[in-house]
Formats: C-alpha cells, structure tokens, sequence
C-alpha cells in the first residue's frame, strides 16, 4: 500500500511544519555562507582553535540597551596566546589610574626612571591603538604591574583573565618592575615601579601547542609550552568592550571610572586608523590593525564605518575584539573572535598563515555578521 497516496494534503502540510529544523545561531549562519575565506576552514574547526562571541545590541522605546549573545566554540579552558590584545585592558586601566591622582593626568609628561625619552600615557594609548606598539604598551604595564591589572579586572568582573608580562623582550616577566617619574606643574611624582608577585602556570587545556618550537634559532623538538604566558580570553575580551562602551548595563563597581574627557580620547584612537596619526598609509594602510570587514584590502574604510578595536596576532594566532559601528546605516554590533594558522605546527618560526587564511577568514566573518545586520 502507497501510504503517501492515503494522507491528504491539510495532514501532510501539518507534517512537515510539524517537523522544523533545529534554530541555527546567527554566528552558525554567517559561518556555512560557503564564502571561500570561510570554507577553507570550516571543515575542521578544532584545528584552527576557532572561538567566536557575537552580541546584537538592541535599545527598548526609552533607549535602554540590552544584548543578545551567541558564540561559537567559545570556551575559556582553552588556551590561545592573545598577543596584543592584552594592550587594550592595559591602557584602559593605565588611563583610569593616572585619572584617580588629581596632580596628573595622561596627557603628563613623564620618563622611565634612568633613561631621558619623555613620554605622555596619551601618546602610549594612540601607539597602541595606531601600530601596535610594543614599547608603548611596556611602559604602562611597568606603570600598573600584573597583580594591580589582574586584580582591577577581576572586580569589574572582567574574567578569567590574567596579564603575566611585557611584549618582545627578554626577561619578560620579571617581577621588579622599572619606575616612572612624572613631572607635574609643581613637582616630580614617581609611579609605578614595586615587585610583582611570582608568576603561576596556567592550569588550563591546550596550553602545550604544536610538535616544536624556534628557540634561538634552533628547533626544539617538542610542543611549546604557554603557562606561564598572557591569557586574555574572548568572553574575558568581550566582557571588556561591553563596560567600554556600554557602562550604563552595569553596576558602578564593574565600570571603568574614567573622565568623559579620557574615555572620549581612547575611544578616539581606538576607531582612527594610522595615516590620522601620522603614520605612512603605504605602510601602515587603514586596515593594519582592523581585521572584521576590511583586513584583506588596503583600501581606505569609509568614514562612515567606526571600528573600535584591538587586534592581536603572534605564534599563528589571529585576535580582534571590536565594536563596530555604521553611521550612517544605524548598524552596531559587538564581535570577538580568534582563529589559530600554523599549518607546520612550529612555533615561533614566523612561518604561519596570516595572509591566506586567517585574516581572509576574519574580514568575511566581520562582512558577513554585518550584512546579517543589516538585513534585520
């Protein structure tokens, strides 16, 4: 007996409404866009350590914010090296502590104890938002030392986190920090300086990566070890953006107190692109350092777009957190997301794919949540 022949249409239209399909994630959705840049890594998402957190920003009739979040693969129990993206809680917190001294500020004039180069903390923040900048960030983390930045991000309820040392120098985490001498009007201040606690490993998975490693210039056959390295993960990041620019969801003692003056500063560095500080644009293109969107082109992003970020990327791991904003499209959205590229699996041996799959992937991530956006 052909039973299909037996049910009337009403039955089977009820059937087969009946039976819907489980709700794809909106980060799901974007992911299987069989775009190339995202199908190239889509089949084996676990390989490429792949952690994504999307929030859709949304205001009631009154203009109170609320979020709606998604992630993909999000888990802070494993590891991925931030690179640079621990600069960002760094010149925040670096900017909220010269805010709470009333005879300075971060536009001060101040020199690392011993050497003679005068610098401004406002200066340190538009390097690090501009370029990335290593020494910048190194200065302010021996303003603040890793137990007041751990210690401030915690009770903001910024975790799990943990900065545990200085960028691209020797003896990076070494506890006795260098002192900063301020010249204010009246007189001189010394900041900073002190002996940070030990550093403890980690005690999270995946912390032993790949088959070896680069160490002075020889191989080391093993997997490297990251322990004892920063770990900042994308809801920890996330969490940060979030107080960053939406600090009214939040209870005063999870907000960053900063001045309205300071904060528009950051925030102004943190969308500019290079070539408005007076970096080389054939050098430093307005994408240098924003991956979401427009990482693979070296075209001017429109004005219109306001992307406010911090990108990280060393050992093969690609970072960006961001705050994304078009204003002329009513568009906004918050996105972090990581992706590991070291197909040879050694490490510190400069040879990862950057240009071929990660930013590719990041770029087309960025456009296709936007569109998503837009079509809402």
């Amino acid at each position: 007996m052909n039973y299909f022949k037996i049910i009337s249409p009403i039955l089977l239209t009820f059937l087969i409404v009946s039976c819907k399909q489980p709700e794809i994630s909106p980060i799901e959705k974007v992911l299987w866009s069989a775009h190339p840049a995202m199908l190239k890594v889509l089949h084996d998402p676990n390989y490429f350590e792949i952690q994504i957190q999307y929030s859709e920003i949304n205001r009631d009739t009154t203009g109170k914010v609320y979020f709606v979040d998604y992630d993909f693969r999000n888990n802070p129990d494993a590891y991925f090296y931030p690179a640079s993206t621990v600069k960002l809680p760094v010149a925040i917190l670096a900017a909220e502590y010269l805010d709470s001294i009333s005879s300075v500020g971060i536009t001060t004039s101040y020199k690392i104890k011993g050497d003679s180069v005068l610098h401004t903390v406002e200066d340190d923040i538009r390097q690090i938002f501009s370029v990335s900048d290593n020494e910048a960030y190194n200065r302010l983390y021996e303003l603040l030392g890793r137990d007041y930045i751990n210690a401030k991000l915690d009770s903001k309820g910024i975790s799990p986190v943990r900065i545990s040392h200085r960028l691209a120098i020797e003896n990076a985490g070494r506890q006795q920090r260098d002192t900063l001498v301020f010249y204010t009007e009246r007189d001189t201040l010394y900041l900073g300086g002190g002996k940070d606690s030990i550093i403890e490993n980690l005690q999270i998975k995946k912390l032993q990566k790949g088959i070896g490693f680069m160490r002075d210039g020889a191989l080391v056959n093993e997997p490297m070890d990251f322990s004892e390295k920063n770990y900042f993960p994308i809801e920890a990041q996330h969490k940060l953006m979030k107080r960053l620019f939406f600090p009214e969801v939040f209870s005063e003692n999870e907000r960053f107190s900063i001045s309205e003056n300071t904060l528009n500063r950051i925030k102004k560095y943190m969308h500019s692109v290079p070539r408005k500080s007076g970096y080389k644009e054939d050098e430093f293109y307005d994408s240098y350092g924003k991956f979401f969107l427009y990482g693979d082109s070296k075209d001017r992003i429109p004005e219109q777009f306001k992307i406010y970020n911090k990108v990280g990327y060393a050992y093969g791991t690609l970072t960006e957190t961001a705050y994304i904003v078009d204003e002329k499209a009513g568009i906004e959205f918050l996105l972090t997301a990581t992706i590991l590229v070291n197909k040879n699996e050694i490490f510190n041996d400069d040879t990862y794919e950057y240009e071929e799959i990660g930013i590719p992937f990041l770029a087309q991530l960025g456009r296709e949540i936007y569109l998503q956006e837009h079509e809402k």
